[in-house]
């Protein structure tokens, strides 16, 4: 079973986002900040971060930074799930490593799992 951590601090995106992972037979890991998230990231060795970029404590682009340059979590794949829609904050993402940007207003819960599956892989 693949495992995904979902490094969220909007409890009801969260919440939303874990249960469809659930229902689709995902194992799911839950940060609320970006410290926790990256602890948690180097304990569980997720098969892919999902990471908002406006988070408490440490902001999603210190994460992502964190993630890709710590050789224990590097490839692991991340998704950004975020607001920020400003064409400089895509391209730090995905200059910082990130596999794909999702715009949290321009996506369903459903069209973020079929994403995960296909970067995972898994049908």
């Amino acid at each position: 079973m693949k495992n995904i951590l979902l490094i969220e601090d909007d409890e009801f995106l969260r919440s939303l986002i874990g249960k469809k992972l659930s229902s689709e037979g995902f194992s799911i890991s839950m940060a609320v900040n970006g410290e926790d998230g990256f602890r948690k990231a180097g304990e569980v060795k997720p098969d892919m971060v999902l990471l908002d970029l406006i988070l408490p404590v440490m902001d999603g682009f210190d994460v992502l930074s964190k993630l890709k340059g710590d050789e224990a979590t590097k490839s692991i794949p991340v998704i950004v799930l975020s607001n920020l829609d400003q064409k400089e904050e895509i391209d730090k993402a995905l200059k910082l490593g990130a596999m794909d940007y999702i715009i949290k207003a321009q996506f369903t819960p459903d069209e973020i799992i079929n994403k995960v599956k296909n970067i995972l892989g898994k049908d």
